[in-house]
């Protein structure tokens, strides 16, 4: 099953998509969705508006999550590229709701005294609408969507801290859909390093 949130007149709305039909849950957007118990019974049985696909305009999947958290130097090749060690323990950042864009909106690179160094780094991500602790990942995964995470690389490596340069406003694509655990699973080699929740 595929999900999105869309933007409407009235707000946003989450949808159910099918082929070039979207059908409305009944949820102010995917996070509002997952945080039902039901959420998966509920999106399949959704018999709400329809909406063709070809006119949807889409927002950030979830749009306010509570965490999200990053996994960077997540490839070899990126680690050679920064001329850096392989590391023992995953690199983790964050980033803010604030960042999250649709997949399709204008990103906002700021101003910056020396050239612009965005750079897009695609992530699969994960989403939960439940706590995951320790041991409970796979079974909180409630799907996979891809996030854009635009690192204003100048802002970033100014310090060995790279929150700064990983989060600024309107730089993150995240959709335009979530694929739920019951149509896709990663397998060997592929990697789900950035979660929402």
């Amino acid at each position: 099953m595929k999900l999105a949130t869309i933007r409407t007149t009235a707000g946003t709305e989450a949808v159910r998509v099918d082929g070039d039909t979207a059908t409305e849950v009944g949820a102010r957007d995917v996070g509002a969705l997952l945080a039902d118990p039901r959420w998966r019974e509920r999106a399949e049985a959704a018999d709400g508006p329809l909406r063709r696909v070809g006119t949807l305009n889409y927002a950030p999947v979830v749009p306010r999550p509570g965490k999200i958290v990053c996994v960077g130097l997540n490839y070899r090749t990126h680690i050679q590229e920064m001329g850096r060690e392989l590391p023992a323990y995953p690199t983790l950042f964050a980033k803010f709701p604030e960042a999250l864009i649709g997949p399709y909106d204008d990103l906002v690179l700021p101003a910056s005294p020396t050239p612009s160094t965005g750079r897009p780094s695609w992530r699969w991500c994960w989403a939960s609408g439940t706590p995951c602790r320790r041991g409970q990942r796979a079974s909180a995964i409630a799907g996979y969507a891809v996030l854009n995470d635009v690192s204003m690389r100048d802002w970033q490596f100014r310090t060995g801290e790279w929150l700064q340069g990983k989060t600024f406003e309107a730089t993150a694509p995240f959709g335009p859909h979530l694929v739920t655990t019951t149509r896709w699973r990663p397998t060997r080699g592929s990697s789900a390093n950035s979660t929402a929740r």
